[in-house]
Formats: C-alpha cells, structure tokens, sequence
C-alpha cells in the first residue's frame, strides 16, 4: 500500500521487521519492529512511519536484520540498533535507540548492512568492514567494533551486504564475495568460507549486485541478469529449485535495470519500468497475489516503478512519481498501515498517510 498521498519519496530500504526511508526534503523515516532501537526514534513497535530526530540533511540508508545505517550529506555516518557483535561500528557492544556517529570521518559514501555485520565505501573508493565476522564476512581477518579497511585497493565501487557474506564490485567493473558459501552464495564453486575478497569468474562487466540470505542476484553492464546460491524456493528464477554454485543467466533478457535480493525471494524492474518478482510467496512478498514462483513473474502492470527493495520477509518499491509501496509480512507493521496485518490481496497497495513523501 502507498505510503503517505504526496510524491515525494526518495528511498527505502526493510530489515527483518523495519522499515526505514528518506524523503526529498532529507528528513530521516522509520516504522516497524523496534525491540533494539533500530528505527532510532525511542519508541516501541511503530504502525506507521515516525520521524528519526528532527533534522532534513540524511542521504543514503541501510539496513541490517536489528539494527541501521544512515549517512547525511556532510559525509558523516551514523548508526542504531542493536550491536552484540559490534556492527554498529562506535567501539562498543552497547544498543542504541538512537543515531550515534561512527568515528570522526565525513567522507562516508555508500554504506550496507547485512545480518549483524556492516560495510561502507568512503570517497577516496576504500572499503570499511565491522560487526561479526564469524564466516570471514568483514574481509579483515577478525570481528572487529569500529570500521577497518578492507585490503588497500582504493577503487571500490558498490558494496552488498547479505546474511553472512559481503559483495563489492570495484570501478574495474570486476565482482568480489567473501564470507560464508554453504550454498555456494559467493558464486565460485568451493563451499568452504572465504575470510579475503576473491573475484567472481573474471568477468569485468558487472553493474548492480544484491546479496540475500543464502542466495545472490546481480546486473551486468549489457542489462543480463544473473543469480547463484540456495534456491529450495526458486529465488535464483531458473525455472528449477536447484541451488547452483556459479553465476546462471536468467530469463534470457537483457533489459534488467535493478534487483534486490530477500531472504527467500529476489524482486527486480526492467528498464522498461515494469517490476518483476519470484521465489518464496508466503507472506505475499512477491506482490503477484499467486504462490511461490520459480521463474520471474510480473507484478501488477505498471511502467512506471524506479526503485524496489526486499526486506526478510516484506517488499517495498518507489514509483517514478515518488510514491512509496509496500506489501508482504506486516507482523510488526513494517508496511506502515497502522496495523499488523498482512495485504490481503498480497500485491503492492499505497499508505493513505499525508505528508511529502
């Protein structure tokens, strides 16, 4: 369902049971699951969105399973929730109900979250890495409370943060995964971890990637998609249910403009603006109102869709109009609807909330 009347939302991302987004105006939005501070504002569970700090300079935003990211436009970068394993990045193991400054650095430029550890990319194209790193997912050789670069290289691009595993392409157009592979998630074969960064084929084209729980999509520069990892409910969209441990075309098209992986479930638009969906369907996640699908399916028939994520269980897309949309889970509101209960019709709806989105 929409969220809010006006049009003017800029981006939004879901964690297991929260949500989070930011408006054109910069200011800073959260509902949902709030048991670890993660949505930053100091309250208990949220049914529909509630400002984070009365302030309008946030940028960019992530989420993890509990806990979130969030960088303003001074290049600053602040994060909550929860914090067991350090992934929030200040030097301690303590929660935080509200946003607190990781370190001194103003040249934050991307950052992702993944289960309980965290990667971001300063503008000097260095890669940072805190939180668990149980499975080698920081890329740094140990767990660590405050941000560590990763390697030396300074041409680091994009970053995608799943479960326990970390991807990042670097300007060369190469892909680089490191961190837990027991479904073969990292996409080269061996299902043992890897504690460095190891290139994916040796390709150099690669675009947009989006790491999920146990499975991996990603974009290539001529618009082919592709996917690899578990897929016990089709996630991968290869028409099969058979985990593969190397990157796999799909759909045979190559006119894929942005994809976004979920814990079972992988959603996708075409640069034709139409949205695409497939994988586990429980919670309605697909937006396709059907079962689970092993091979893309459409959602609705809009043209018009500029932006999609996948939380665990929940989805939430922008449409070129700077409407927000949200369907699936809604256990603990995360779809911002004042209430806790899923769409029933299982596809995507607007919030009739006010405000300029």
């Amino acid at each position: 369902m929409q969220v809010g009347t006006a049009n003017t939302w800029q981006s939004v991302t879901g964690g297991y049971g929260h949500t989070v987004a930011i408006r054109t105006d910069g200011t800073l939005w959260a509902w949902g699951y709030n048991a670890y501070g993660q949505l930053g504002n100091g309250t208990g569970l949220q049914l529909t969105p509630a400002q984070v700090i009365p302030a309008a300079t946030w940028r960019s935003i992530a989420t993890g399973q509990y806990h979130t990211l969030a960088i303003r436009q001074d290049g600053t970068l602040w994060a909550w929730g929860q914090n067991t394993t350090g992934q929030l990045g200040i030097g301690t193991t303590a929660e935080q109900s509200s946003p607190a400054q990781v370190g001194t650095a103003t040249n934050w430029q991307s950052v992702a979250a993944g289960a309980s550890h965290t990667l971001a990319i300063r503008t000097d194209g260095t890669l940072w890495a805190w939180g668990d790193n149980t499975y080698g997912q920081l890329g740094t050789g140990a767990a660590k409370s405050v941000p560590v670069q990763v390697g030396t290289e300074t041409n680091w691009q994009s970053v995608s943060a799943g479960q326990l595993y970390s991807f990042a392409i670097r300007t060369d157009g190469s892909l680089w995964a490191w961190g837990d592979n027991t479904y073969g998630q990292l996409g080269f074969g061996p299902a043992s971890a890897q504690f460095t960064p190891t290139q994916v084929s040796a390709g150099t084209t690669w675009q947009q990637v989006a790491a999920g729980y146990y499975h991996t999509a990603a974009i290539r520069a001529d618009g082919s998609l592709w996917a690899w990892g578990l897929n016990n409910y089709g996630q991968l969209g290869d028409g099969s249910t058979a985990t593969r441990s190397t990157p796999i075309q799909i759909a045979q098209a190559t006119a894929w403009q942005s994809v976004s992986a979920g814990q079972l479930y992988t959603v996708a638009i075409r640069q034709d603006g139409t949205l695409w969906a497939w994988g586990n369907n429980d919670s309605g996640q697909l937006g396709t109102g059907t079962t689970s699908l092993a091979l893309p399916g459409q959602v609705g028939t809009a043209t018009n869709w500029q932006y999609v994520g996948a939380g665990q269980q929940h989805t939430l897309g922008v449409q070129a109009d700077g409407s927000l949309w949200t369907w699936g889970n809604n256990y603990y509101g995360q779809l911002g609807n004042s209430t806790t209960s899923a769409q029933a019709t299982r596809v995507p709806s607007a919030l009739a909330l006010p405000g300029n989105w």
